[in-house]
């Protein structure tokens, strides 16, 4: 109990810049856990009795969907296929853009509250030296804790972000690599049957 007492503390001795800062740590855990979700349920890798049951909006099944037009000519797929890759890119890095503006604005709000709390020290320090001690030690507690706090906000969403550009890099890969082998299975068959690729 004793523990969230100093972080309730610690977070009083913020200032207003902690209120600012704790917007942005939970708009980035809802990306965060938004992006988790959406990851999860429709790019996770199917396999075995899995790949039959894709849900609906599966990156895999929106792609398979475009080889059920028979005799659609070869570049009309192809065609087909890089819009529905590029949607599928848009759709799945949908508000990484605001993890990636949180990881540059924790920092700098934290950075401005350290200059209030250190102006706050200043100001307490009169002509004739040190005033009042202890309001200079709690302004330059201030600076530090506002200090803090962006600098773990803006951690976490930067290792949120890179964890899934990353992800997202390798999801391209592999819708490139699903959808290639299924054009080679398509040409492979018109030419088997002598139809027009």
């Amino acid at each position: 109990m004793s523990d969230w007492n100093s972080v309730a503390e610690a977070l009083k001795l913020g200032g207003w810049v902690v209120y600012p800062l704790s917007l942005l740590a939970i708009v980035a855990l809802a990306v965060t856990f938004d992006r988790a979700w959406v990851w999860w349920r429709y790019a996770s890798a199917p396999c075995g009795e899995a790949a039959r049951a894709l849900p609906d909006g599966h990156v895999l099944r929106r792609i398979d969907a475009l080889f059920e037009e028979d005799g659609a000519p070869i570049w009309f797929i192809e065609n087909q296929v890089d819009t529905a890759a590029s949607q599928i890119q848009r759709d799945m890095s949908r508000g990484l853009w605001m993890l990636e503006t949180i990881v540059t604005a924790a920092p700098l709000l934290g950075l401005l509250g350290t200059i209030v709390g250190m102006m706050h020290s200043f100001r307490l320090i009169g002509g004739d030296g040190l005033v009042n001690p202890a309001g200079v030690s709690g302004g330059v507690a201030q600076a530090l804790v506002a200090t803090a706090i962006g600098l773990v906000i803006a951690l976490v969403s930067l290792f949120a972000f890179n964890y899934f550009s990353r992800r997202m890099d390798r999801l391209m890969d592999e819708l490139e690599t699903f959808a290639n082998t299924r054009l080679g299975a398509v040409r492979l068959a018109r030419e088997g049957s002598g139809a027009p690729a």
